[in-house]
């Protein structure tokens, strides 16, 4: 049946309806459908969610955990960019300071020197939106002014000044669940109920923004998969996904080469790309609508032969 645009605003109820077959064995999920969401405004662009869509990283660190180091010159940076483009980003997700546990913390002048000329390149070379993955206030706005149209962040605008520096910029923001701190959230994460928990919190988060006149429209949440989170609560939370949909919120989810995905095959980080592919299919299957990836081509073929799947069921 045809839906035009205004049915597509009013679809918002719900993320995802999934069925599973319980003679399988674990009777995990055989069959997701999606069900629509507003399209999401990124500055000059718009992300249609139509189907789900891709997030490359860009890490412009010497420390982060998969690939420090590689990108930090510009000319580096930007060919990378336009490689993960032409293989099927949506969109680039520019990080300046790494989150893994243990990393050290990067000051905003650092911070600022690593992504902004990265961003004002990408703003002008590339035809995706722009992301900055940061917490800080400063960066945030200065990273929008340098064109980037939505702002990922891992605190969910809990640093002094962020909630209140967002409401004053015309751009999407993803609010991420994290237990603890990126230095020490993986020392002993502990939750009574890890999906009611990451429900709420990010429920409460929701809350705060509107509070002080972010629009939900603007509005994208993370579980924030290995942040303060054993293998246990990570894959509980895949399998209770449904669980976010409740918020009515488009799904973002990271899960790309991370310590889960060595965990389940004994593998080292550069071992990890088919553990990744096989995550991102199980996320999008689970009601994602957007998967944040290291390795955009692989993770494109296979979203697609999902894709079209679900256009036959």
């Amino acid at each position: 049946m045809p839906i035009d645009g205004a049915c597509v605003q009013l679809v918002f109820a719900v993320a995802c309806r999934q069925t599973c077959r319980a003679d399988l064995p674990g009777a995990f999920f055989i069959y997701t459908e999606l069900y629509l969401m507003p399209d999401v405004s990124c500055g000059r662009h718009v992300l249609h969610l139509d189907q789900p869509r891709i997030m490359g990283i860009l890490n412009v660190t010497h420390d982060s955990f998969s690939d420090g180091g590689r990108y930090v010159s510009l000319p580096a940076a930007l060919a990378h960019a336009r490689k993960m483009v032409a293989e099927g980003a949506d969109i680039i997700d520019v990080g300046g300071e790494s989150t893994r546990p243990g990393a050290r913390e990067v000051g905003v002048e650092d911070e600022l020197r690593r992504v902004i000329p990265v961003i004002e390149a990408l703003v002008d070379s590339l035809c995706v939106p722009i992301s900055v993955d940061t917490s800080k206030p400063t960066v945030m706005r200065a990273a929008v002014a340098a064109g980037a149209g939505l702002i990922n962040d891992v605190r969910a605008l809990r640093e002094p000044g962020a909630v209140q520096s967002v409401a004053e910029l015309d751009v999407a923001v993803c609010l991420m669940h994290m237990q603890g701190q990126p230095r020490t959230m993986q020392g002993e994460p502990h939750y009574h109920d890890v999906v009611a928990e990451v429900v709420n919190f990010l429920r409460d988060r929701v809350t705060a923004c509107e509070s002080v006149g972010i629009k939900r429209e603007r509005l994208l949440v993370d579980p924030g998969f290995g942040f303060g989170k054993t293998l246990a609560h990570n894959l509980s939370l895949l399998r209770g996904l449904d669980a976010l949909g409740e918020l009515g919120l488009p799904l973002l989810m990271g899960v790309s080469n991370k310590a889960m995905i060595g965990a389940i095959l004994n593998a080292p980080v550069q071992a990890r790309l088919y553990g990744s592919v096989a995550a991102a299919v199980l996320a999008v299957r689970a009601g994602a609508h957007i998967v944040r990836v290291h390795q955009v081509g692989p993770t494109r073929d296979a979203l697609a032969v999902c894709q079209a799947m679900r256009t036959v069921m």
